[in-house]
C-alpha cells in the first residue's frame, strides 16, 4: 500500500506547470513527517528535543532570534501542527490557487503564496518590534501556518477576478471580493488578540497579494525573482540528472562484445531496442 501512495504522489510531483499541487504535497509531507517525529520522540522522553527542533522551523518575533535561524522566514509557511490548520489553508490554498492558476498561470500562484509567506513573516516581526503593545510578546512569540501565503492567494484572486462566485453551502452564490474582505476584516479585527501574529501575517500576505496583481496588471511582475531563483535550482538538479544519465548510457567494451556474440549466434533481430541503441551509439564513437 505504501508503495502505491508513493508512486501516485511521484506521479502527481512529476506533472508539468502544478505548483499548487506541489505546494499543497509539500505541506501536507512536512505535517505527516513533522507529527511522527513528534510521537516518536514524545514516547521516547524527548518531547523537549522535539521543542526545540520544532522552535528552528518556526518564526521568532525577535530579531535577535531570527539572525540565528534566518531559514525559518521560509520554513514557518509549510509548517502545521493541527490538522485542522492544515485542512482549512489547503482548502482555501485549492479553492483561490486554482482561480489564479487557470487565470494567469502557474508562475504567478507560486509567486504570491511565497511572496505572501515571506512578506507576511516580515510584517509580522516589524509589527511586534515597532508597536509597543506587543513588547512583551516578542521574546516569546513564534508563528507557523501557511496562512499569510494563502491570503495572498485569497486577496489575490480576488483583485484579478473580484465578480467570480462560488456557491458556499447554506447560503448560496458569494462573489470572492466579499469573502475576501470578510476575512482580512476577520483578521484586522484579531490583531490585538491572542494569535495576534498570525493575524497580522495575515494581512501582510493580503497586501501583498493585492499589490502583487495591481502590479501585474500594469506590466510588473514583482515575483519574477522568486520565479528565476526556483528555476535557476532546477535547471542545475536537471543538468545533473542529464550527466548522471548520460554516464548510465554509456556503453563498455564487454556490453559491446556481448551484443556482438548474441548477433552471431541468433542474429540481429534477436536484439532488444536497448541493445540496438547501445550499439549503435558505440558504432559512433569508433
Amino acid at each position: 500500500m505504501a508503495n502505491f501512495i508513493i508512486e501516485d504522489i511521484k506521479k502527481a510531483w512529476n506533472k508539468r506547470d502544478n505548483g499548487l499541487i506541489k505546494i499543497i504535497l509539500i505541506n501536507i509531507i512536512v505535517f505527516v513527517s513533522i507529527n511522527i517525529v513528534q510521537v516518536i520522540l514524545t514516547i521516547s522522553g524527548l518531547s523537549s528535543f522535539f521543542t526545540l527542533f520544532i522552535n528552528k522551523l518556526m518564526l521568532p518575533a525577535s530579531l535577535g532570534t531570527f539572525i540565528l535561524q534566518p531559514w525559518s522566514i521560509i520554513t514557518y509557511f509549510f509548517l502545521h501542527m493541527s490538522f485542522m490548520h492544515i485542512l482549512w489553508n489547503m482548502l482555501f490554498l485549492y479553492w483561490f490557487g486554482k482561480i489564479i492558476y487557470d487565470n494567469i498561470g502557474n508562475n504567478a500562484l507560486i509567486s504570491l503564496y511565497v511572496l505572501g509567506g515571506i512578506i507576511g513573516g516580515l510584517f509580522y516581526m516589524a509589527i511586534y518590534n515597532i508597536i509597543p503593545y506587543y513588547a512583551d510578546r516578542v521574546s516569546e512569540s513564534l508563528m507557523l501556518g501557511a496562512s499569510a501565503g494563502v491570503f495572498s492567494v485569497v486577496v489575490g484572486s480576488a483583485t484579478l477576478m473580484p465578480n467570480y462566485t462560488f456557491h458556499l453551502l447554506l447560503i448560496g452564490p458569494v462573489r470572492i471580493k466579499y469573502i475576501a474582505l470578510f476575512y482580512v476584516l476577520l483578521s484586522f479585527f484579531d490583531v490585538a488578540g491572542t494569535n495576534a501574529g498570525g493575524e497580522i501575517a495575515h494581512l501582510g500576505g493580503a497586501f501583498i497579494g493585492y499589490i502583487f496583481i495591481r502590479q501585474l496588471q500594469n506590466g510588473i511582475n514583482i515575483g519574477e525573482g522568486i520565479i528565476n531563483f526556483i528555476n535557476f535550482f532546477n535547471e542545475k538538479k536537471k543538468v545533473k540528472k542529464e550527466k548522471f544519465q548520460n554516464k548510465n548510457d554509456e556503453t563498455t567494451q564487454d556490453e559491446v562484445d556481448k551484443i556482438l556474440d548474441k548477433i552471431s549466434e541468433s542474429g540481429y533481430s534477436s536484439l532488444t531496442s536497448k541493445e540496438k541503441e547501445r550499439l549503435f551509439n558505440a558504432s559512433k564513437k569508433q
